[in-house]
């Protein structure tokens, strides 16, 4: 979100993976729990925006069963991280796609 504090940090950061040609990944809890963020906040004209310039950049981890289930068990082991399960369920992906990097 444009107001949110970290906006700018995060537009940078975006810029310079994009500009590296970094492969950008995220789990379909994430696309999920912001499309509803922006929706709620901006509107749906927003959220149209944002599924057709952002989502196509970024290719999508969709969540089975599997994948909830460690995210569930990973949410456990970290009890005292604050992650969300979206968070978790995110981590619990990585290993498989041999990803080391996060931006988050």
């Amino acid at each position: 979100m444009p107001s949110d504090v970290s906006h700018r940090r995060a537009c940078r950061t975006f810029a310079r993976l994009r500009s590296a040609e970094a492969a950008l990944f995220s789990t379909s809890y994430v696309l999920v729990e912001t499309y509803s963020l922006i929706d709620r906040r901006l509107g749906r004209r927003a959220l149209v925006d944002f599924r057709s310039s952002f989502a196509p950049l970024v290719d999508v981890i969709w969540v089975d069963e599997r994948l909830h289930e460690r995210g569930l068990d990973l949410l456990q082991e970290k009890a005292s991280s604050g992650w969300s399960l979206v968070d978790a369920v995110s981590y619990a992906a990585l290993p498989a796609l041999e990803i080391d990097e996060v931006f988050a």
